[in-house]
């Protein structure tokens, strides 16, 4: 499998079985922001991922958000969520993802990585040996470069559909 391969891919977070991923022993999850949870410049969590992220704590699971935004609007979602979050954090470099997985005392086997970019989520969590969660983005709209790294996206998820 390539290292730009997600292991599993959903149309949004709310789709993501969180039951199965306890089965495979994943007790932590490092959540991208924009995008993934909230649609980019946006500061809006639906209810429904408000829910989403409540249920965590029924599994067992823990998160943290690890976005490589750095504006104040990421941490006052942070706060609103009740998450810690690196910020900043240069995805796909692997220091943000060991710094996400300090901060929820957990090791890479027992973690999944959750984001909507194939370039930086889902390859920086497999450089880590992390399961990777791709989820569809939530907005059309995005920076020049992620826009011409989601045309090559669409290579890499070729003939690959959504399993929710």
């Amino acid at each position: 499998m390539s290292v730009f391969t997600p292991d599993l891919y959903y149309t949004h977070v709310t789709k993501i079985d969180m039951d199965a991923l306890v089965e495979r022993g994943i007790r932590h999850l490092l959540l991208d922001l924009d995008n993934t949870l909230l649609p980019r410049d946006s500061s809006d969590i639906t209810p429904a991922v408000r829910e989403w992220l409540a249920s965590l704590a029924d599994h067992g699971v823990t998160a943290c958000l690890v976005s490589n935004n750095w504006h104040a609007h990421v941490h006052d979602v942070a706060t609103d969520l009740g998450l810690p979050i690196v910020a900043k954090a240069l995805k796909p470099f692997p220091t943000a993802f060991r710094r996400g997985l300090e901060t929820l005392g957990a090791g890479a086997g027992g973690t999944a990585v959750v984001g909507d970019q194939v370039f930086t989520d889902v390859l920086g969590g497999n450089l880590l040996g992390m399961t990777s969660i791709l989820v569809m983005p939530l907005s059309a709209s995005d920076l020049p470069h992620t826009l011409l790294l989601r045309r090559l996206e669409r290579f890499v998820l070729a003939g690959r559909s959504p399993l929710a």
